[in-house]
């Protein structure tokens, strides 16, 4: 009974870890398309900066775009900043360790799409 009672004690232990130590950092081939559809590619990288957050810069064309962003069960949220506009994205975080999002531009009308893979 006692065995049993550690085994699950270190189990929880365990979960409790993993769910808590996600880290997306890493760089990600982004395929999106834009509010009026258009396709755009290229790339972005996470970097954790504690557990529950991160910092994100993509390289889609032009200047880098940068943002700050934090993880909660399967979704990953990030703000940033685009000539001089504030956007949001919200991304489902796939099984495979893709993130497949949308997002868009304060005050702006539709969304666009966008998937990070990682590489």
């Amino acid at each position: 009974m006692r065995n049993l009672l550690l085994s699950a004690i270190f189990a929880a232990a365990t979960i409790a870890t993993a769910a808590t130590a996600a880290d997306f950092s890493g760089t990600y081939t982004v395929r999106g398309t834009t509010l009026e559809g258009d396709r755009y590619d290229g790339t972005a990288e996470i970097t954790m900066t504690s557990d529950d957050t991160c910092r994100m810069v993509w390289h889609t064309g032009g200047a880098p775009i940068t943002g700050f962003c934090m993880w909660n069960g399967d979704t990953l949220a990030a703000s940033y900043t685009m000539d001089n506009e504030v956007g949001l994205v919200i991304y489902r975080i796939k099984d495979n360790g893709a993130l497949d999002g949308v997002w868009t531009i304060a005050d702006q009308n539709g969304v666009g799409n966008e998937l990070l893979i990682p590489q």
